[in-house]
Formats: structure tokens, C-alpha cells, sequence
């Protein structure tokens, strides 16, 4: 039989067809995408064995455990046999693929005869091998396929099939339909639909579309072409000039033709390719005139666009119960029209606004339906925005782990779109400062340029990263690159995700950059939004942000406010189940912190919480908590470093502190005779650590033959400067937080060399 374009496969069938004959077995994986011929190519390789007089058997993956039954296996005839199964990615009662890969020997051989051919299909790779994939068709085999098309249409169903021989036989008959009697480049370039998701390139489209531009057809017609081909390429991250200038002449176009229809396509077209985070208030006057536009031409869908773009703009101000209310008006409209994608597009959107609300249950049962639906009617990024759906959900409740692996595998996948903002953001959130910082500076430039659909919900990612771990400077640039859109909602693409107020992020840079009370202005803003919306979950972030602000600010009445915001953050967070976002509220009790804030420091300290500011003092004091236990020469905790050299000068211990060391030695040696004696081990472990640091100091200050070792001038002015400096940060630290202050002056021992060493009743560990 002729398979166009199929000859490599069918030889490959045919070669095992001669195996089984000779009384051997073998098996072959076709795979391809929905449309590439994996149905035609079976059914060929079953007309192969007939003729061969080789008995077939067909079965669908889902009925795979047919080969699993000995009493059906049993009624097959003896000698050789072809076993078609189709779709095994489709299989039901087996995991995954490699379960069946290795299942299959232990299969085949329960076959009575093992001269047995298996051909199998699946649209991925499956690992089993050999497996050949199947290649969409050359031109001029699509001319083969479908002899009664002219060269222009075999090109055009080239271009816009990629090559498919599924996808070519429809288009090749759409355009045989009655009534279509224009150039099939121009009517399939209007009328294809997009192979990919959102923000993916369908090449052959957007070259279909070229070759329609160029053919300089009818001004309303041109119109549509351009603006259509702006809008595919909306993937390309390097195109926005481009798409400006396509939508520009699309939109004058259309407007001196007139027709109502064309106008309301394009405008359509033009929001969805151009994507200007400023133009909230002109997407939402554009939306309108797409509706009334639609109205007139009698065009239902374009109509439904237009809604659809009421509910964005108005979610992007901030307006979530008129946006609502224009969601259910698209969803009525799409009812009325049957529109099976609508219907998942507003499962979506109900999901996101359940995640703001703190209905997680709620959101995550919508977003599984999303999942159904979107797979049943073929919504080509049904996996994304599911994805999507459910990282929104983690977000809210603090676990931003889970998400750093999708995330940069997307950013792989997507690269330009700043996919890796939100791994970014992710480290950050999770404690990998170092990792975070890296990310901003290498986006931040490149974002700062950019633009689209994407663009301010990644600044907004970002502005968590600076906020947490990054320069003053990184911080101000992402301040001044979010100011335009204060009082306004971090909205992405089309509202399949939404991520909260815009002031909440200027807030957090404020504090970032040390303007508190501007800050304060920010976060109040959010604060009264979030009410407004009953957005729960923002509302305890922003609580806890306005409340490190409160602290950090210690003016008069801010220290009970703080506690007040604070306290309701945890209120919220344990009613709605926000686990990892309550335990970033309430740090572990064998945990403390010393952190930067602004241009001072916050001590979190078991129930303390305290705001010191900034000096010498206090740096070296994070340098010794960073190293417990270790002992740092005075001169490298002044200098920052370590290996200084410094010149001959006076002992380090004279002869009367070397004496008084000995006697304190002797006296120490008797007491912990006496506690061994008494089996008293607490205290025998006291005095052995004073005897221990005693004698290392002793070891330190007498050189070859017990002589004293000498120090430098310079030692002893940085030990003097470094001790007086030090402990005025701790009397500081007593003053704000008197039960840390305790342990730390307690814990910390001073001199030529310094150490903090934990005494009794502090933390297990120290982050800074």
C-alpha cells in the first residue's frame, strides 16, 4: 500500500513482519504529535501482515491489561501475530511508560507463540526502544497528499499545518468548502488557529502570516493580517518595536475602512500584542469599544473578548468586585455560545480569586477541574495554567521550596520571559540569600528594559529579592520602576495570576532603602486595599511587613502597633491553614536573628524584638555570632580579615597577669578535683572550660622557654577600639532586649582575641 511520507516506517514494520514470519518477536514505538499519522501508519502496518496472512489483534492502551489475561492469550492462534496497541502514554492501569517498558518482555513471553510483533503509539517519547518519530511531510509530499490543491494553498497548509498530515487533510478541506473564494494564503492565515500556549511561537503561523502581509491584500484585510501577526508574536521578547508598529498601521487601517467587525478584531489584537503595563485605564476604554464594536458587527465572540478584557483591566485597578462582575458576564455570554474554553478560562479566574480570598480548598478543587476541562477541549497550555493555579496557592502559604524546580524549568523552556524572577523570589523567600542575589543582578537590567504581559508581576518578584538580600541601589532602581502603579494590583498577563498590591512591594523597598515613614505610606495603602477586597492572605503579609517597619521606625505608639499587626498576621495565617507563612512570623525558640534592616539592625530574640542601630560595634559583633566558638585576633574583627602582620611591641601578659593566671590555674585545678570527687558534673564541666580558656591564654602569651610573646602597638589599639565598640553594642542590645543582652554579654570574651562563646539560655543557632 502507499503511506505518503512514510516509507522509513513502514520498511522498519515490514522488516519485523519478515522476523515473525522466521519465528522471532520484536516491537517498534511510533511516536508523534496529535495529527502526525500514528493512526495511519498502524493501520498500514496492519494491512502488511494480512497480506503476509500474519493475524492482527488491536488494542487501545486503556485495555493494555488484555495482555495481561492467560485466558485471552490463550485463545490466540499459534505461530506469528502483529500486536497493535494505540497510545500507550494513554495507559491507565500502569503508571507511567517505563513500568510498561518493563513489563513488556515479561508480557510478551506469556504470549503462547514468541514470534510476536508489537507496534505501539504514543504522542511523547517513551524510552522504549527502537522508536521512531514521526516528521511532519515536505511540501511537496503535502502536494501528494492533497492533488487537487493549487501550489499557493499547498503552501499555505504547508505553512500553516507544519507539515502534519492531520491537521493538512482539514485544511485542505476547509478550503474545498463552498463560499471560500479568496486567496487560501490570506483565508488560512485569518483563520488558523495557534498551535501553542501562551507566550510560545507558532513559526509556521506567524510565517503564514508574512507571506499573507506581503500579498498586499485589501485594506481591512491587511488590517486583520498585521494585527494578527503582531499578536503571535507577542513570544518573541525581541519584538516589541515590531508589534508597535504592526498594531500601529493595523488599528489606522481599520479605522478609515470602518467596519465594525474589523475594528473591534483589531483593537483586540493590539491589547494582546502590545501588553502596556501603564495602560490600564485605556485597556479598559479599549474593551469597551471592542464591545460595542462586536455589537454592531453581530460578532458574539469578539464581543466575549471584549468582556474578558473589562474583567483584566479592572482586576489591574484594583476593582475586584466590578472585575466580577465583567467575569460573569463573559461567562454568561460564553455559556449562551458554547464556548468550551471560555468556560475553563473562568474556572481559572475563579480559582485565582478564590487563592486571594484564602479559600485554598476551594481554588485547588477549581484548578483540578481546570485541568479536566482544559484537556477535554484541547486548550493547548491547560498544563501551565493549572501549574499556574497551584503554585498561587503555595505562594500564599509560604512554601516556596516546591517551586523553585518548576520554575527554572520553565524559564529553560520560555527563555526571555523572566520565568527566572520567580525562582529568584523563591530563593529568597526560602533562605538562599547568596543564590537570590546572584539572580537579580543578572535579571535586573534586561527586565528593567523590558516590557509585556509579564513584565510588572516580575518587577514585583524582584522587589522581594532586593528587599530581602539585595543592594540599596537594585532596590531604588525597582522602587522607581514600580512607582507608575501605585494604588494599583500586580496583575500578570491575563489575570491567571495575581499577586497582590503594587504598594506592598514599594513598601517593603522603602524599608529596604531605610525611608520608614515613606514605607509605612505604601504598606498603610496596601492594608486598606486588601481590607477592602477581603484578600486575607496579603493582608497578613502586609501586616507583617508594616510591622518590621513599626519596629524599625521605634517612634512613639509604633512598638504596640507592631505587636498589634503582628499579631493579626498570626491570626489570619493560622485560621487559613498558611503554615511555612506563620513560622516565618514565629522563628523556632532555639533560634535567633541578627539581620540588616535599612541603615540599622533587627534583633529577633525569642519573644524580643528589637530595632539597634548601626555601628562598629555592632558588625563585629554579627562577625563573632557568624563564627561561634572560634577565636578571631582583635586586629583581623577590625580590619575585616585575616593573616595581618603587625610589628614587634609589648608583651602580650606581664609578669604580675601571668602570675595571677598561674594562681587562678592552681585554684581551678583543686575545685575540679573536688567536683570529680563529688561526682558533681555540671560543675566539673564549668570549670574545666574557665581552666581550658586559661590555659590557651597562658599557651598564646609565653613563647619558646616560657618567655612572654610581645604584641604591636597596632594590636593593642584594636583591641582597645574593638572591645570599647563591641561592648557598646551590647549595652545597646541590653537596653532593647535585656534577656539577649544577658546572654550575649555573658557569652562574649574580649581581648587580644575574641570569641563568642554560647553560655546557657540562648539560641541552638544565629541567623544573620
Amino acid at each position: 500500500m502507499a503511506l505518503i511520507g512514510r516509507q522509513r516506517e513502514l520498511a522498519a514494520v515490514a522488516r519485523l513482519l519478515d522476523r515473525a514470519a522466521a519465528g522471532d518477536s520484536g516491537r517498534l514505538v511510533v511516536t508523534g504529535p496529535p495529527g502526525s499519522g500514528k493512526s495511519a501508519l498502524i493501520d498500514a502496518a496492519a494491512d502488511l501482515a494480512r497480506e503476509r496472512k500474519i493475524p492482527v489483534f488491536r488494542a487501545t492502551a486503556p485495555a493494555v491489561s488484555w495482555l495481561r489475561s492467560p485466558d485471552r492469550l490463550a485463545q490466540a492462534a499459534d505461530g506469528p501475530r502483529l500486536l497493535l496497541v494505540d497510545d500507550i502514554d494513554d495507559i491507565d492501569d500502569i503508571d507511567h511508560a517505563d513500568t510498561f517498558a518493563a513489563d513488556l518482555p515479561a508480557l510478551l513471553a506469556r504470549l503462547v507463540s514468541g514470534a510476536t510483533i508489537l507496534v505501539a503509539t504514543a504522542v511523547e517519547p517513551t524510552g522504549l526502544k527502537p522508536e521512531l518519530r514521526l516528521r511532519g511531510l515536505t511540501e511537496p509530499e503535502l502536494a501528494e497528499l492533497s492533488p487537487g490543491l493549487s501550489a499557493d494553498a499547498v503552501h499555505a497548509v504547508w505553512l500553516a499545518s507544519g507539515g502534519l498530515p492531520g491537521a493538512a487533510l482539514g485544511l485542505a478541506d476547509e478550503l474545498a468548502r463552498p463560499g471560500v473564494t479568496c486567496d487560501p494564503v490570506l483565508h488560512l492565515a485569518l483563520t488558523t488557529p495557534s498551535r501553542t500556549g501562551f507566550l510560545d511561537l507558532d513559526s509556521g503561523l506567524i510565517r503564514l502570516l508574512e507571506a499573507a502581509a506581503e500579498r498586499a491584500p485589501a485594506p481591512g484585510s491587511r488590517a486583520r493580517v498585521l494585527a494578527r501577526l503582531a499578536r503571535e508574536l507577542l513570544g518573541d521578547p525581541s519584538a516589541g518595536r515590531r508589534r508597535r508598529t504592526l498594531i500601529d498601521e493595523a488599528v489606522t487601517l481599520a479605522r478609515e475602512v470602518g467596519t465594525p467587525g474589523v475594528i473591534a478584531e483589531v483593537l483586540d489584537s493590539g491589547l494582546h500584542a502590545l501588553w502596556d503595563p501603564a495602560a490600564a485605564h485605556e485597556r479598559l476604554a479599549t474593551a469597551s469599544e471592542i464591545v460595542t464594536q462586536a455589537r454592531r458587527a453581530g460578532d458574539a465572540e469578539a464581543e466575549r473578548r471584549g468582556l474578558f478584557w473589562r474583567f483584566i483591566a479592572l482586576a489591574e485597578l484594583g476593582e475586584l468586585e466590578a472585575a466580577e462582575s465583567a467575569l460573569t458576564a463573559y461567562a454568561r455570554a460564553g455559556s449562551l455560545a458554547g464556548d468550551s474554553e471560555a468556560a475553563v478560562v473562568v474556572l481559572a479566574r475563579q480559582a485565582m480569586l478564590a487563592t486571594i480570598r484564602g479559600r485554598f480548598d476551594t481554588a485547588a478543587t477549581l484548578a483540578a477541574e481546570v485541568g479536566v476541562l482544559g484537556g477535554r477541549v484541547g486548550l493547548a497550555d491547560t498544563e501551565r495554567l493549572v501549574g499556574t493555579l497551584r503554585a498561587a496557592v503555595a505562594m500564599m502559604r509560604g512554601e516556596y521550596g516546591s517551586l523553585m524546580a518548576p520554575w527554572h524549568d520553565i524559564a529553560r523552556r520560555l527563555p526571555g520571559h523572566f520565568f527566572e524572577a520567580a525562582a529568584a523570589r523563591a530563593l529568597a523567600e526560602s533562605g538562599r540569600g547568596d543564590e537570590a542575589s546572584l539572580e537579580l543582578e543578572r535579571l535586573l537590567p534586561a527586565v528593567l528594559a523590558g516590557s509585556g504581559p509579564r513584565w510588572l508581576g516580575v518587577c514585583a518578584d524582584l522587589a522581594i529579592v532586593a528587599a530581602l538580600v539585595g543592594e540599596p541601589a537594585a532596590a531604588q532602581a525597582l522602587y522607581d520602576a514600580l512607582s507608575p502603579y501605585h494604588r494599583r494590583l500586580v496583575v500578570w498577563g491575563g489575570a491567571n495570576m495575581i499577586s497582590g498590591p503594587v504598594d506592598d512591594y514599594l513598601g517593603r523597598l522603602a524599608m529596604r532603602l531605610g525611608r520608614l515613614d515613606l514605607a509605612m505610606t505604601h504598606l498603610d495603602v496596601a492594608v486598606t486595599l486588601e481590607r477592602r477586597l477581603g484578600a486575607l492572605p496579603w493582608l497578613a503579609g502586609t501586616l507583617a511587613a508594616r510591622a518590621r517597619a513599626l519596629t524599625a521606625r521605634d517612634g512613639a505608639g509604633d512598638l504596640l502597633r507592631a505587636q498589634e499587626d503582628l499579631d493579626q498576621a498570626r491570626s489570619i495565617a493560622q485560621r487559613l491553614g498558611m503554615g511555612a507563612f506563620l513560622a516565618t512570623l514565629t522563628p523556632p525558640a532555639n533560634e535567633w536573628s541578627l539581620r540588616r534592616d535599612g541603615e540599622g539592625w533587627r534583633l529577633e530574640a525569642g519573644t524580643e524584638v528589637a530595632r539597634l542601630r548601626d555601628g562598629r560595634g555592632m558588625e563585629y559583633l554579627r562577625t563573632l555570632l557568624a563564627a561561634p566558638r572560634r577565636e578571631i585576633a582583635a586586629l583581623d574583627l577590625v580590619a575585616g580579615g585575616a593573616g595581618l602582620t603587625v610589628p614587634q611591641g609589648a608583651p602580650v601578659l606581664d609578669a604580675v597577669a601571668r602570675a595571677a593566671y598561674r594562681r587562678r590555674l592552681e585554684a581551678l585545678t583543686e575545685e575540679l578535683d573536688a567536683a570529680d570527687r563529688a561526682g558533681d558534673t555540671e560543675r566539673a564541666g564549668v570549670v574545666q572550660e574557665e581552666r581550658t580558656a586559661l590555659l590557651a591564654e597562658l599557651r598564646r602569651a609565653t613563647g619558646l622557654g616560657g618567655r612572654a610573646r610581645n604584641q604591636s602597638g597596632e594590636a593593642e589599639r584594636a583591641r582597645v577600639n574593638a572591645t570599647r565598640a563591641l561592648w557598646a553594642a551590647v549595652k545597646r542590645v541590653e537596653a532593647a532586649a535585656p534577656l539577649a543582652g544577658a546572654h550575649l554579654r555573658a557569652s562574649l570574651r574580649t581581648g587580644h582575641l575574641f570569641r563568642y562563646q554560647p553560655a546557657p539560655g540562648g539560641p541552638a543557632r544565629w541567623v544573620l
